[in-house]
């Protein structure tokens, strides 16, 4: 596969089964200098890149793990059971699932709530006040971009729910499964949200908001 691209990135925190790091790979010797030289001045040589010899360890093993046929069979099939619980509840979801998360779909899901008001963030935050379950949007609040003047935002406008390696029984899927019907079945009670603080470069790490009416 590394013989048909110039570089990659890697987020170790998925697919090498821990809890922090990544890689930066590239064939090209000036660009790997740089980034060395960059990587010194910020984090560490390029042996460790600011992280503990443990968490180094850690992800070498995860790696090997990793690529284990019947770990990834399992992770893949903990995707599907999701997504087809799910679906049998009639929550809208991009499809096919794929092996990281399942992705409901925000707009079908709250088709009362433009993309201004971030349906996928509000789904997101109604999610957690409903019964603990955490996860992020993938939609306006992170893709949206101004153009001329005008914001221009994303055509698809998801809800992740990524699920950790190696962490959740069938009996934590089908009480997520439960807490989304929950909502569900009063999606057109929810409201929007708007704004209140933004930074110029990643807003949705650093943003603040208010619900457009107050959360029940």
């Amino acid at each position: 596969m590394f013989s048909f691209v110039d570089g990659f990135t890697f987020s170790a925190k998925k697919d090498a089964l821990v809890n922090i790091g990544g890689i930066l790979g590239t064939r090209d010797q000036k660009l790997y200098e740089r980034c060395k030289n960059k990587l010194i001045q910020i984090e560490g040589f390029e042996s460790y890149g600011g992280l503990a010899c443990r968490d180094v360890e850690a992800i070498a093993r995860g790696l090997y793990e990793g690529v284990e046929d019947e770990y990834v069979e399992h992770y893949c099939q903990q995707i599907q059971y999701l997504a087809d619980g799910l679906k049998a509840k009639g929550i809208p979801i991009i499809e096919p699932p794929g092996g990281h998360a399942v992705y409901i779909d925000a707009k079908r899901f709250l088709p009362h709530i433009p993309q201004e008001e971030f349906p996928a963030h509000t789904l997101a935050v109604h999610l957690y006040l409903e019964g603990g379950v955490r996860c992020m949007e993938i939609g306006s609040l992170g893709f949206a971009k101004k153009v001329e003047g005008r914001w221009v935002y994303p055509k698809l406008e998801m809800t992740r729910l990524a699920l950790p390696r190696r962490v959740y029984t069938k009996e934590h899927l089908d009480y997520v499964i439960e807490v989304v019907a929950r909502v569900y079945e009063k999606r057109f009670e929810l409201r929007g949200f708007k704004l209140v603080y933004e930074t110029p470069e990643l807003r949705h790490f650093t943003f603040k908001m208010e619900p457009i009416q107050p959360l029940k």
